[in-house]
């Protein structure tokens, strides 16, 4: 199998190396890239791979940037420290997504999912019919919920996502805050309720809230790279995206 790799940390790309020979000493690594830039000129000028490792945040960009300047017809497995480009990911070739740190058992089942595509769509170099495969690798199908059931006092609301404009945990307790500006107590923590929710839809911006697309009426730079976060219907304290998760925000933003 020949490899290759798009990772910009040299620890993240010698731990790869390491599982890979490990799993198969017959793996091939053609290259090891760390840009956006040489990955386009690498991809232009080269036979393709069999399969490619790519990180997302790179040296000089997001590796999404690479399918908007070259045609890439060969399946990837994302491996990133961020969990918000997962839906990005599988708009393109992706047939998995690992988080770093990424573990031995996690890559190795994901080269196991490419061999078993392989001997279904066909065995030579290049016999695999890409959207073929990339249609049998969805995300999980489940149904995200279109409501929730609040209690309030001796009454049942039902709340439609919908008109939900955030989340918020304060002082241990859950709240959601419709677009009327109405607050309701809820029994789940906020991790619950996020993976209740269409990542689509909804943003975990940090630790204090879930935000709603249709809620936010501008983003702003903030200071040492924050964004901050100014929502239709004002809330108790300022919602900041961190630094780290500015970039990912913003592809989420204008997916």
């Amino acid at each position: 199998m020949r490899i290759l790799i798009i990772e910009d940390e040299a620890p993240a790309f010698r731990r790869l190396q390491k599982i890979l020979e490990e799993i198969d000493t017959t793996i091939e690594i053609l290259e090891v890239i760390d840009s956006v830039e040489e990955s386009v000129k690498w991809i232009k000028n080269h036979n393709e791979p069999d399969l490619i490792l790519m990180d997302i945040q790179l040296s000089d960009g997001v590796s999404f940037e690479i399918f908007d300047r070259v045609k890439i017809n060969r399946p990837v497995i994302f491996t990133t420290a961020f969990d918000e480009y997962m839906l990005k990911a599988f708009k393109v070739n992706s047939i998995d997504y690992l988080l770093k740190p990424i573990k031995k058992e996690d890559l190795e089942l994901s080269l196991n999912k490419y061999r078993n595509l392989q001997e279904a769509f066909g065995s030579g170099h290049n016999a695999i019919d890409l959207n073929l495969l990339i249609g049998q690798i969805k995300m999980d199908e489940r149904r995200f919920k279109s409501r929730f059931l609040i209690k309030q006092g001796e009454k049942l609301l039902s709340i439609e996502t919908a008109d939900i404009a955030y989340f918020q945990t304060k002082n241990g307790v859950v709240y959601l805050c419709t677009t009327e500006n109405k607050k309701y107590l809820m029994d789940y923590n906020l991790d619950e309720v996020m993976n209740q929710l269409d990542p689509e839809k909804f943003y975990r911006a940090n630790r204090q809230y879930i935000i709603s697309f249709q809620a936010i009426n501008a983003t702003h730079k903030f200071h040492k790279g924050k964004l901050l976060i100014e929502l239709l219907h004002k809330t108790d304290e300022s919602i900041t995206i961190s630094a780290e998760k500015a970039t990912a925000f913003k592809v989420w933003l204008g997916d």
